[in-house]
């Protein structure tokens, strides 16, 4: 009775999860640096491929852009805005040049050429809070990003074109107040110019966004502290992110340790009540197995963090001290024997396509991976939850960690997981009809029953693969 009453919690969780899993993030990315008149900005785009990365693995639709003119980025926030409409949780993020005039704000698309404030209010600059207001007005939650607080490089030219009057332009962006169920967060304080970083790399203030905002259990407000003292520190105090919150409820980018995720009720948008002493284990053992595969000590602490006295305690810490000393002893057996370049050659959609995979041994694939526990969903396609898996199998194995699969990552998963006879092989159905085929001058057998519907079938293999696979990741530990 306890087996069934732990079955029946377990299915429980699974499908709660799941449900959570389907609230609606729509989010807009852009990073602007090849300016046709200004100096150029060489981190931006780079900065902006790496948080729509970010977002898309926690389960955004990103709608991404890099170096845009101003009818780009009219296009790609007209696709935005469609897209945000009721949306559950809403992101903007930007990254390269904005301007404040008369203490509103604009971003500056790569194309722009700005000699007067007419040319600014007239529409050669984009508007932020109009921009806004259209995009993600009915939003249930809405946060922003701008790590655009640098030298207005248009500033001398403005003011020099404006002799007849006095012109308020500043460095850096002028203060915004966000609305209800509103997060706005820059790179600097108001009026204060942000670090663009070494060539090459992120940021610091985007750096520290996606070295926070996605960690698993953590809130979007708790985060925006460690991001705040990340850039503080990494700047030697050279630039403090500043912030303005009207958010009326508790959001959580990354599965928190409960069974719901942000999804806004009216009275608090994206509220997720945070783990407590009394949280179910099932609770517990869903969020453990989200990152009980994980390199990332982060991610590992999270969990410790949520969890002090949690039943997964010690592994967690002898995880992390696996991650400090290298390859587990466990790792290097299933390593053994696989091809080097698994380790060096880092796959992509190219090199997947080019092993050629079909509809049924793509479902081989999430099959093999949910009997090793990193579970995903066995439908025959490659989505972004599969992808994420991917890049958690290749993660724990020490494969670059891309999403996609190559062939020697490929023959390596072949390898790796010894598979069992299904239950309806063509060899077993042929050796059923040996058997049962009746001996020459004998009666027919009697006909056979009438199968159960696909639909039917499916929901068992559904049930079972939940069960399964929470009962594999309970005993593997």
């Amino acid at each position: 009775m306890r087996y069934l009453t732990l079955l029946a919690s377990l299915m429980c969780v699974a499908l709660s999860v799941s449900a959570a899993k389907a609230d609606r993030r729509v989010a807009f990315v852009v990073g602007n640096g090849s300016y046709k008149n200004v100096a150029q900005l060489p981190n931006p785009p780079i900065d902006a491929k790496a948080m729509a990365a970010t977002l898309r693995n926690v389960g955004f639709e990103v709608i991404e852009g890099s170096n845009l003119s101003r009818d780009q980025m009219t296009e790609k926030l007209l696709d935005f805005g469609r897209k945000a409409q009721g949306a559950d949780i809403s992101l903007f993020y930007y990254a390269g040049h904005g301007i404040a005039v008369g203490g509103t704000n604009y971003l500056l698309p790569v194309d722009a050429d700005i000699k007067t404030e007419m040319d600014v209010k007239l529409g050669a600059a984009i508007n932020i809070d109009l921009t806004l207001e259209q995009t993600m007005g009915d939003a249930k939650v809405k946060l922003v990003f701008l790590d655009a607080c640098r030298d207005n490089p248009f500033a001398a030219k403005i003011k020099s074109n404006s002799a007849t009057r006095s012109v308020n332009v500043q460095s850096g962006l002028a203060e915004m107040k966000s609305g209800e169920g509103t997060l706005i967060a820059f790179a600097t304080g108001p009026g204060q110019t942000a670090l663009d970083g070494q060539e090459g790399n992120n940021s610091p203030f985007t750096r520290a966004l996606i070295d926070n905002i996605t960690k698993p259990g953590v809130e979007i407000q708790q985060a925006m502290t460690s991001v705040r003292a990340q850039v503080n520190e990494e700047t030697h105090k050279g630039q403090l992110p500043w912030g303005h919150t009207n958010l009326i409820g508790a959001v959580y980018l990354n599965q928190a340790p409960t069974t719901q995720i942000a999804n806004a009720a009216p009275t608090a948008a994206g509220s997720v009540p945070v783990a407590t002493a009394g949280s179910s284990d099932g609770v517990e053992l869903e969020y453990w197995r989200s990152v009980k595969e994980s390199n990332k000590p982060e991610e590992l602490n999270a969990y410790l963090t949520a969890y002090p006295n949690g039943q997964f305690k010690a592994l967690a810490l002898a995880r992390l001290a696996a991650i400090k000393s290298g390859p587990s002893t466990t790792t290097r057996t299933l390593n053994a024997g696989v091809d080097p370049a698994a380790f060096t050659d880092e796959a992509s959609q190219l090199t997947e396509d080019q092993i050629g995979l079909d509809k049924n041994q793509r479902r081989d694939v999430q099959r093999r991976l949910t009997g090793l526990g990193f579970d995903t969903k066995q439908t025959g396609v490659f989505s972004d939850e599969t992808r994420t898996v991917l890049k958690r199998w290749q993660a724990a194995r020490g494969y670059p960690s891309s999403g996609y699969l190559n062939k020697p990552q490929h023959k390596a998963l072949l390898s790796e997981v010894v598979a069992t006879p299904p239950t309806a092989s063509d060899s077993s159905q042929k050796a059923a009809r040996r058997t049962s085929a009746p001996a020459p001058g004998s009666a027919p057998a009697p006909a056979p029953q009438q199968r159960s519907s696909p639909g039917d079938a499916a929901g068992a293999a559904f049930v079972g693969g939940v069960v399964g696979g929470m009962m594999g990741g309970m005993f593997r530990r």
